[in-house]
């Protein structure tokens, strides 16, 4: 007999709220005095005050907690629907406006959280590598996005690349203006640059 559909919803709620729990713990951990040096399965239960082989379910590693702990930060985002929204737009330039500002608002949202995340993986290997391998899903949107644009050369992909890091919409916001107010700026530059490009591609055609 299989458990009745009420009792599946309360424990599928029930092991939701402990992920919450353990990420918020993760998180305020990794960001906390002290950083990835007391940051580990063991750490992270107790601060979520769950069994470290509760953690070690969910999540498998450190590595696997710091992958979920990305995800969560971009779906808290809303990063996957405005990417998904841009693309659905039929005309290319507003596919771009669209990734950039979606971006700049995902990088916004987390700035204080994402410049400690940022400096700590420079630091700790594990870390430079969950990183990295965000890094390089943006790489394969940006990608996508420059054949959207009818622009398929790598270098473009390099460009818009750079253009969405959050390095770029934190240094053009500075100390005192929002990542969504460098938003204009970082659209008007890879416009330009992907303008030159097509217009060096022409000249030598």
């Amino acid at each position: 007999m299989t458990p009745r559909p009420y009792r599946l919803g309360r424990r599928k709620a029930a092991a939701d709220r402990t992920r919450a729990r353990v990420l918020r713990a993760a998180r305020e951990l990794l960001t906390a005095k002290g950083g990835m040096a007391r940051f580990s399965l063991d750490a992270v239960a107790e601060r979520a005050r769950v069994a470290r082989m509760t953690v070690y379910y969910q999540f498998g590693s450190r590595r696997g907690l710091l992958e979920a702990l990305f995800d969560s930060f971009a779906e808290g985002g809303e990063l996957p629907e405005r990417i998904a929204t841009a693309f659905k737009q039929p005309d290319a330039q507003d596919t771009l406006a669209g990734i950039i500002m979606a971006f700049a608002r995902f990088w916004d949202a987390g700035r204080p959280w994402v410049r400690r995340v940022r400096a700590l993986a420079a630091l700790d290997a594990e870390l430079g590598e969950a990183v990295d391998a965000r890094n390089e899903r943006r790489r394969h949107l940006v990608q996508a996005l420059v054949q959207r644009l009818g622009d398929p050369n790598p270098e473009s992909a390099d460009i818009l690349y750079t253009l969405t890091s959050f390095e770029t919409f934190d240094t053009l916001a500075g100390p005192d203006r929002s990542l969504e107010d460098a938003a204009p700026s970082v659209l008007r530059i890879a416009r330009v640059a992907i303008n030159a490009r097509r217009g060096r591609h022409a000249g030598t055609a």
